[in-house]
């Protein structure tokens, strides 16, 4: 755009402004709202803009005695003056997109340039406040990129009238409660404002959909705009305001949704820090699952389920969970470990229980033997307490005041206008009872992973599994299994019926063997009595199924194919689950089996051979109840033969999160300790653990739906990895050919929103 093009009037002394789109792109902050009233007729002090690069190539003109550009800001500038009247002092403020430290304060009182040559020179007033008001948005060295020159160019400086009458000021909104005000500003009482204040109040508040701290010059009866700005508030004002917006007919249902930020629901979902609690963090770690959560420090599982028994909220603290401090995790108000990424076994299971976490955390260090424990330079003993904010990833010492989570009847509205736009639906990743039903009061449409192994997380079905895992023969394998086909048969009958006749998408079992195998001296003591084994016999076992990397390892439709046994308990398992959830109720289940972790077609092709034979003529599927076959796509090589593998499946399951894992060969637990290396050198944008890599990861995912589709065109296909909860992710999904989403329970809300936003 010519820097003729970039001087013009925001609110001209008479009529309305006119503005070109290139024009109106340009505007942000202080000149975009006052743009935005002066357009729509309302009084407003008149405002003129000038752009960086336009104050630029004004100075650059000065010495070469031309005065093309100086005869546009001339004229500009009498945009300000009334017909017959005398210029007014002026005000030179900034107008950046949001509250920059070091940005100079208005300069109030400036006498109108006597010349033009006064209008653009420097050292008199007027160019003395520009250029002072441009210098301090900060020093151009270092810009190097073209979108950094570009953002610097466009910056704006305005400069208006200096008001007449007295100035006020108000909050469009209270920002506790979201109500319509004119409020009060904190610590003041509301000013006396005449009739034409609530309707520049409606104008910003419809023009914003924020809430706004405004700035008036009051005139007899009417009140002339001078300028706005936003107000952080909590996500439930910012709610209760969009709701109470639709039943003011300022907005449309659709424009409330679209307009409201999803990364505010957690807070809605969640405790949080109270306002005003500010203290300094003990330490900081990664966020991986979000609340806050106050209580005693306890250094084991069984000390969180004491405590909880006895009524008190506690911290665990630990260098690392896995599937055996599960009961912990659930009987502790939150969790804190010294190792751990963002899809770690912690972060996992928080988000599915809804706890707060803080993972890897360096500076935590762990004496569980003499119960005590440092973070970053105190030391804390058992029973302290301390405070962690699992969205922040900070730790505090002591318990520090919380607010409640804010759920009411705003968000369900919300929610239910975003889903009449809503063509992609959101499932959630459950194999408990307690979450499935907390990911229907959110919304959820069905289940799009349950993880089988993580239905053995209790004392006793640990020790099952155990058995299972350490058997040295199939007759050891077989006498393992009989034991766990009736838990496993009761769980699902329990989730059919929870789910009612909602899709239940069953992963068979895909357990890393180090994941549940005993580590600790007093874990491999237990299991050995338990199991009837010497501690030195069952050393030797664990000995021999130790891998280099297992993650990689024995794992998925491996262990299946290898045990085919495996696959039949589970079989039985699902079958007698259907029966009995069938027998109880009316409505059909509809089932899905999924294959993880699968490279080839042939491997797919071999199970679900086995899975018919298995299944066979089964009567319930014959009175009512539904089943489909596919598999998670989780690997590179999946993803490229997707063609082959959907020759075979009914649908696939991209397991985004594994995915992420083998495309990048990076361990999503050990990652944390050099990819904060990697941000600051600027060599990764983003934790691809945490949002979806696009243009690569994503890319095999959009190959493998486009070659899936081409041979099977009803091949349902959905995503559920963590990221099918995270905004930027989902918006990336939002553009693929998709059917469902699968998300952790409290990230249910967030997909229904986004997903919905792009629909609109």
């Amino acid at each position: 755009m010519a820097p003729s093009q970039q001087m013009f009037a925001l609110a001209p002394a008479m009529g309305l402004p006119s503005l070109a789109k290139s024009q109106i792109r340009l505007l942000v902050g202080k000149a975009l709202w006052i743009y935005a009233m002066a357009e729509v007729g309302l009084p407003v002090v008149p405002t003129i803009a000038i752009t960086r690069a336009a104050w630029d190539a004004l100075q650059a003109e000065r010495p070469t005695q031309g005065d093309n550009l100086r005869k546009v800001w001339v004229a500009t500038l009498f945009k300000l003056v009334k017909p017959g009247t005398q210029p007014p002092d002026l005000v030179v403020r900034t107008s950046a997109p949001k509250h920059m430290p070091g940005l100079k304060s208005a300069k109030i009182g400036i006498p109108a340039p006597q010349s033009e040559d006064d209008a653009v020179d420097p050292e008199r007033p007027l160019g003395k406040a520009i250029d002072a008001a441009f210098a301090s948005y900060g020093a151009p060295e270092g810009w190097a990129g073209e979108a950094e020159i570009e953002a610097r160019d466009s910056q704006i400086v305005i400069v208006q009238s200096k008001a007449a009458g007295r100035l006020a000021h108000f909050l469009t909104r209270n920002t506790a409660t979201g109500a319509f005000g004119p409020v009060a500003l904190p610590g003041d009482r509301l000013p006396k404002l005449p009739e034409s204040a609530l309707d520049l109040a409606n104008a910003i508040d419809a023009a914003s959909g924020q809430h706004m701290a405004c700035a008036v010059a009051i005139a007899g009866d009417e009140a002339h705009f001078l300028s706005a700005r936003s107000v952080e508030v909590s996500a439930g004002a910012q709610l209760e305001a969009a709701v109470d917006r639709v039943d003011r007919k300022v907005w449309t249902p659709a424009e409330a949704v679209r307009r409201f930020n999803p990364s505010q629901l957690p807070q809605l979902l969640h405790p949080r820090l109270a306002d005003g609690a500010g203290t300094e963090p003990l330490a900081s770690g990664l966020g991986v699952s979000p609340g806050a959560a106050s209580g005693e420090i306890v250094f084991s599982p069984e000390d969180a389920a004491r405590l909880r028994a006895r009524g008190r909220h506690c911290i665990l603290v630990v260098i690392e969970t896995g599937p055996g401090d599960i009961e912990g995790m659930k009987a502790a108000t939150g969790v804190l470990t010294a190792r751990g990424g963002m899809t770690s076994h912690a972060a996992v299971v928080a988000r599915i229980t809804g706890k707060p976490c803080v993972a890897g955390v360096k500076a935590l260090q762990i004496d569980a033997a003499s119960g005590t424990c440092k973070i970053g330079e105190r030391s804390f003993a058992a029973g302290d307490k301390i405070t962690i904010d699992g969205t922040e990833g900070q730790v505090f010492a002591d318990a520090l005041p919380l607010s409640r989570p804010h759920i009411g009847g705003a968000l369900s509205r919300l929610l239910d206008w975003a889903d009449d736009s809503r063509t992609i639906a959101v499932r959630t990743n459950a194999e408990t009872i307690e979450a499935a039903r907390t990911a229907l009061s959110f919304g959820a449409e069905g289940i799009g992973l349950a993880r089988s192994e993580h239905m053995f997380f209790s004392a006793d079905r640990m020790l099952a599994l155990r058995r299972l895992i350490l058997s040295e023969n199939e007759y050891d394998r077989a006498s393992a299994l009989e034991g766990l086909v009736d838990y496993q048969a009761a769980d699902y009958a329990a989730l059919f019926a929870t789910m009612q006749n909602k899709p239940v998408n069953v992963r068979l079992f895909d357990p890393p063997l180090h994941e549940f195998l005993p580590r600790s001296e007093d874990d491999i003591e237990e299991t050995a009595s338990a199991l009837g084994l010497s501690v030195k016999a069952l050393r030797a076992r664990l000995e021999r199924l130790v891998e280099v990397n297992p993650m990689l390892g024995h794992r998925g439709c491996r262990l299946i194919i290898t045990y085919p046994e495996i696959l039949s308990m589970q079989i039985r398992a699902l079958v007698a689950g259907v029966e009995t959830a069938m027998d109880n109720q009316d409505l059909p289940v509809h089932l899905e089996i999924m294959v993880p972790f699968v490279t080839s077609a042939r491997e797919v092709a071999w199970v679900r051979s086995r899975v018919r034979d298995l299944i066979g003529n089964a009567e319930v599927f014959r009175e009512g109840a539904s089943l489909s076959f596919g598999t998670m796509i989780e690997l590179p090589r999946a993803c490229l033969r997707a063609g082959d593998i959907a020759r075979e499946v009914d649908f696939i399951s991209f397991g985004t999160n594994d995915l992420t894992q083998t495309t990048y060969g990076i361990s999503r637990d050990d990652a944390p300790a050099f990819l904060a290396a990697y941000h600051r050198r600027a060599l990764y944008d983003v934790d691809p653990f945490v949002t979806i890599d696009q243009r690569g990861v994503g890319e095999l995912i959009h190959i493998a739906i486009e070659r899936g589709r081409a041979v099977n065109p009803h091949l349902k296909v959905g995503i559920c990895g963590e990221h099918a909860g995270e905004p930027r992710s989902l918006r990336f999904f939002a553009g693929l050919d998709i059917d469902y989403v699968s998300c952790s329970p409290y990230r249910v809300p967030v997909a229904r929103m986004v997903l919905a936003q792009e629909d609109v």
